[in-house]
């Protein structure tokens, strides 16, 4: 079974590309930046925040499926 993220530690993570808060989806066990739209796994509860990792959204919900993560890398190097 996969390990949700501290609560406490919720508080303090950002988004690495934009700085907005994350929130954690326990069904999809990402964390989640809503406005840029883009997930990032939590594995073994421990949260995978490098830019590569992350994937965007197909919709605003993380239950959705997710397009690939060079889709985020096209966000990071400016090629929106």
């Amino acid at each position: 079974m996969a390990r949700s993220v501290s609560t406490k530690l919720l508080d303090f993570l950002v988004c690495p590309l934009s700085k907005e808060p994350l929130r954690f989806c326990p069904k999809s066990n990402t964390l989640i930046n809503d406005p840029l739209g883009i997930s990032y796994p939590v594995i073994d509860g421990i949260p995978c925040l490098v830019p590569v990792d992350g994937k965007l959204l197909n919709t605003k919900d993380a239950s959705d499926n997710v397009s690939s993560s060079d889709d985020v890398n096209r966000i990071v190097e400016g090629k929106t």
